[in-house]
C-alpha cells in the first residue's frame, strides 16, 4: 500500500512569510520548506508541522509497514474558507498526480487545519492522523480557532451581533454617558447612576420579553400600527388602576367594609376586586384596536373582538359578584344579587347569539359581498365556504 504523510497549511503561512508555494513533495523540499518559515518566524507552529511529517516518513520508511511512503506539504490560501480549501484540494491533485498513494495520514497543528479533513477523506482514505503539539500550545491555538469562529459567525449574524454587541455596547455608553455627566455634576450622581441603572435593565428586560413571547415590535409597528396604540394604551390603563389600587386599598377596604384588615387572603380579594373595573376597561380598550385595525384590513376574525367586548359585562359582574361574595358583604338570596346574576346571563346568551350572526356578516363582508336584506342561506353558506 503506498502511503502519503501530508502536512497542511490552511491559512498559507508559508507563502505569506517564507514565498514558499505549494505543493512541496519529497523529503529534502520539505525541511528546505520548514526552514525557510522558521526563519521567517520562528514562532509559528506550522514549521514544526512539517519537521514532525518528515520524522513520520522516516519512521514508517523505517518500519517498512507500507509498499512505499511519500511526504509532501500542500498550502492553501490566507483567506480560510472556501478559497483555500479549493486550492488545498487542487494541490492534493496534483501531489496524487506525482505520487498515486493509496492511503492518506495528515498531519496539523490544530482544529482549523482539520476542517479540511472531509476534503482529504473523499479522494482517498485517511489511513492515520497526527496532530503536531508544541509544548502547551495545542490548547491555545484550538481555543483560538473556536473563539475565531463563534465571533466571526455571530458577527456575520445581525441578530446574535445585536445580542452578544448590541447589548453590552448599549450598556458601555450608558454608563460612559453617565460618568460624563457625573463629572460636571457630582452631585447628581446618585440620579444618573439609577436612571442608567433603569435604562439598562429596561431595555434588556423588553427586550427578553419580545423575544421570548415571540413579538416583533417594530413589524407590530409599521403593519399594526392601530393596535398597537390601543394595545399600550389599554396596558396603561390596567397598571395605572392596579397602582391606583394598591394606593388607595385602605381607603376602598374603609368605604367597603368599614375597617382594614391586616394583610393576608382577604386583603388580596379586596384589592382583586378592587381593580375588577380598571381591568375590563383595559380589556375593552385592547379589543378595541384589534377591532379597529381588523376593520381596516378587512378581515373576517374582527368578529372574534367584538364578541370578546360583548361579553366582558358578564365577566365583571362575576368577578363582583364572587369577590363580594367572598368578603361576605352579599349573599346568593338577596334581590340585587339574583337580578346581577340574571344580568350576566342574560349578556352570555346575547353574546353567543349575537356573536353567530356577527360571524356571518363579517364572513360575507371580507368575502367582498354585499349584506342585503332577505338574503339567502344559499349566499351565507357559499360565504362561509370561502374562508
Amino acid at each position: 500500500m503506498k502511503v502519503l504523510v501530508l502536512a497542511i497549511d490552511r491559512d498559507d503561512d508559508f507563502g505569506k512569510k517564507a514565498g514558499v508555494k505549494g505543493p512541496v513533495i519529497g523529503k529534502g523540499k520539505c525541511i528546505d520548506a520548514a526552514l525557510k518559515l522558521s526563519l521567517a518566524d520562528p514562532e509559528d507552529s506550522d514549521a514544526n508541522v512539517v519537521y514532525a511529517a518528515v520524522k513520520l516518513y522516516d519512521e514508517l520508511k523505517k518500519s517498512g509497514e507500507f509498499e512505499d511512503v511519500e511526504v509532501a506539504l500542500i498550502t492553501g490560501h490566507p483567506d480560510v474558507g472556501i478559497k483555500s480549501d479549493l486550492e488545498l484540494a487542487r494541490q492534493l491533485e496534483e501531489v496524487l498526480g506525482k505520487f498515486p498513494a493509496e492511503g492518506l495520514i495528515p498531519v496539523t497543528d490544530g482544529a482549523e487545519d482539520e476542517q479540511v479533513f472531509p476534503i482529504l477523506s473523499s479522494r482517498l482514505p485517511i489511513v492515520s492522523s497526527r496532530r503536531v503539539v508544541v509544548k502547551q500550545n495545542e490548547t491555545i491555538e484550538t481555543t483560538y480557532y473556536v473563539i475565531y469562529r463563534y465571533l466571526k459567525e455571530i458577527l456575520s449574524d445581525p441578530e446574535a451581533a445585536r445580542v452578544f454587541f448590541g447589548i453590552p455596547g448599549l450598556i458601555f455608553l450608558l454608563y460612559g454617558v453617565g460618568k460624563l455627566l457625573s463629572v460636571s455634576y457630582p452631585q447628581s450622581m446618585d440620579i444618573i447612576s439609577n436612571v442608567v441603572a433603569g435604562v439598562i435593565l429596561l431595555f434588556i428586560g423588553g427586550y427578553a420579553f419580545t423575544k421570548g413571547f415571540r413579538i416583533q415590535v417594530f413589524r407590530a409597528l409599521v403593519n399594526e400600527f392601530v393596535q398597537v396604540i390601543f394595545g399600550v394604551s389599554g396596558l396603561l390603563i390596567i397598571i395605572a388602576g392596579m397602582i391606583n389600587a394598591y394606593v388607595n386599598i385602605d381607603a376602598y377596604a374603609q368605604q367597603l367594609l368599614g375597617e382594614v384588615p391586616p394583610p393576608g387572603l382577604i386583603k388580596l380579594i379586596l384589592y382583586v376586586h378592587s381593580i375588577n373595573t380598571t381591568i375590563i376597561i383595559g380589556i375593552a380598550v385592547i379589543l378595541a384596536g384589534r377591532i379597529v385595525q381588523a376593520y381596516l384590513r378587512k378581515t373576517s376574525h374582527i368578529w372574534y373582538s367584538v364578541a370578546g367586548i360583548l361579553i366582558l359585562p358578564a365577566f365583571w359582574i362575576i368577578v363582583d359578584i364572587t369577590g363580594r361574595y367572598a368578603l361576605s358583604i352579599i349573599n346568593f338570596h338577596s334581590l340585587a344579587t339574583i337580578l346581577e346574576i340574571s344580568a350576566a346571563v342574560v349578556d352570555v346568551i346575547f353574546s353567543v347569539i349575537a356573536s353567530t350572526f356577527i360571524r356571518r356578516y363579517f364572513i360575507h363582508w371580507a368575502s367582498g359581498g354585499e349584506i342585503e336584506t332577505g338574503a339567502g342561506d344559499q349566499e351565507l353558506r357559499v360565504a362561509q365556504e370561502t374562508t
